[in-house]
């Protein structure tokens, strides 16, 4: 079965890919993402980025089917050379027959019936050869004996070779190796079908690797604003002791911590299911455990800002990517159907013929002698014409291929003016990505100078706890916003590099042939 493999530290990104000497800087506290709290008496297991993409190249069923389908594949090209291998054939008959004889004209009495025994063998190695043409190599022996010889043997023996060579039909490399340069487009396309099934699960992989990165910043961001909200409560109890404040704000922080705890609750079932779903790409487990199987993943380093050039790239993209690939050998594979029906509506024209030598004895070996002494040659030649009235069968074979192949031309167009616009809008969501995260850092920090300023206002008296509650909120969503827009890049970087078909060549991932 094919295999891909993980095969160490990733190469230098592409000229296409200038890599900036500049990285975001994005906050500790933000990079430090809350970690999902493990079963009681487990220990929750960590894993990187770079082990879950190892575990799925190991364990991922559905890279494990399309190697199954690769392997398929290169055993339909081991079929297809099978019919050059010679056939050996071997068979032995023995008959008897009973004649009757016509009654005499005169008396009309019938003669006594004759009556004969035959055993016939024969041995014999055939095949056919690169050019088309079909041999048989072999020898035969028949023995008949009867009431007309008084059941004497007599052993009629032939060894010899014969042969039909096709002339136009059939004829010559092209139609005779058409089904096996048809398998061996067949692998091909599979084979660049399994590299599209290693780079889509690995993309998935890390898009749910950081999905779930993302949810456990939602959960870290939910307990803090809880945490501000009980703070705040706890701050208004004392100043309501005091006669400072109101318990009309009393009860709006109580409710407020109330609404958050609720907020965690929905964080952590998303985390959960997050990593359901990156334990789904990553394990070939089938049981429940699955799903109590406890794991907490690295945070990711930040994504390096890069530049990228759709339109540089597109070369690039029409040389890697395994869709591109697989229709350029998919208008291989009909053009050398449409070549081999259109030899197909040529007249069968057979050149046959056969040379040999003949024995004939009473006894056995001395016929077989004769053979081998070839005392009697024996030959024929000539040519077999076959000539359908109408072919209409080979015509519509004919017109259906090249329509395919009319076809197959179309889908490569296609592909490449899909390719045109996936590679733009992949570089498009690299630039909206980095504005966003920059956007929504400040965001975040805005929002927190806010919040700073209105628990101030509030300590003096200027301000209420309702406006300090709601720029909690806003912190909080700040804080996811800006996570998002953290692990939307992160996606936007996998995705371009999908989309170049260089999934593999930056991860240093190699992919072994089926065996």
């Amino acid at each position: 079965m094919a295999v891909a493999k993980w095969g160490g530290n990733p190469p230098p990104m592409s000229a296409s890919r200038h890599l900036l000497a500049l990285i975001f800087p994005l906050a500790l506290a933000l990079s430090a993402i809350a970690q999902p709290t493990p079963t009681p008496g487990t220990e929750a297991e960590k894993i990187t980025l770079e082990q879950a993409i190892q575990r799925a190249l190991a364990k991922n069923f559905a890279i494990k089917v399309q190697g199954f389908e690769s392997s398929i594949a290169a055993a339909r090209v081991t079929e297809a050379f099978g019919k050059f291998d010679p056939v050996f054939n071997g068979s032995y008959t023995y008959s008897e027959s009973f004649n009757p004889a016509l009654a005499d004209a005169t008396s009309g009495i019938r003669p006594a019936t004759s009556f004969s025994k035959t055993d016939t063998a024969d041995l014999n190695l055939g095949g056919v050869l690169p050019w088309g043409m079909t041999y048989k190599l072999g020898a035969s022996n028949t023995n008949t004996r009867g009431t007309f010889n008084v059941y004497a043997d007599n052993y009629d023996a032939f060894a010899g070779i014969s042969g039909t060579q096709p002339l136009l039909r059939n004829s010559g490399f092209g139609p005779t190796f058409a089904s096996i340069r048809i398998a061996q487009a067949n692998r091909g396309i599979s084979q660049w079908q399994f590299r599209q099934s290693v780079m889509d699960t690995i993309t998935r992989v890390i898009f749910a690797y950081h999905d779930l990165n993302f949810f456990y910043a939602n959960l870290r961001s939910a307990i803090r604003s809880k945490e501000l909200a009980v703070q705040l409560l706890e701050e208004n109890r004392k100043r309501f002791k005091v006669g400072s404040m109101s318990e009309y704000d009393v009860t709006s922080a109580e409710s407020r911590a109330a609404t958050r705890e609720e907020g965690i609750l929905i964080a952590q079932r998303l985390v959960r299911e997050a990593e359901n779903a990156l334990k789904q790409l990553i394990t070939d487990d089938k049981t429940p455990g699955l799903l109590t199987h406890r794991f907490t993943i690295e945070p990711p380093p930040p994504a390096p800002i890069v530049v990228v050039d759709a339109a540089a790239d597109f070369p690039r993209a029409l040389e890697k990517r395994p869709d591109y690939q697989q229709a350029k050998l998919a208008l291989k594979r009909d053009g050398v159907n449409t070549r081999l029906q259109r030899n197909q509506l040529l007249p069968r024209v057979d050149l046959v013929g056969s040379y040999g030598y003949n024995g004939y004895d009473t006894d056995l070996n001395t016929s077989r002698q004769q053979i081998k002494d070839r005392d009697y040659r024996t030959y024929s030649w000539g040519v077999v014409v076959s000539v359908p009235l109408t072919f209409t069968t080979e015509r519509g074979r004919y017109r259906a291929a090249k329509l395919q192949q009319r076809q197959s031309e179309t889908e490569l167009e296609q592909a490449e003016q899909d390719i045109v616009v996936r590679v733009g809008n992949a570089a498009g969501q690299i630039e909206t990505a980095q504005q966003r995260v920059q956007a929504s850092r400040r965001a975040r920090e805005l929002a927190q100078s806010t919040l700073d300023s209105e628990v101030k206002r509030l300590r003096a008296g200027a301000s209420t706890t309702f406006f300090v509650s709601q720029q909690q909120e806003i912190l909080s969503n700040a804080e996811v916003r800006e996570a998002g827009a953290r692990s939307d890049y992160a996606k936007a970087l996998a995705e371009y590099d999908r989309q170049l078909g260089l999934t593999l060549e930056k991860l240093n991932i190699t992919v072994e042939p089926p065996k």
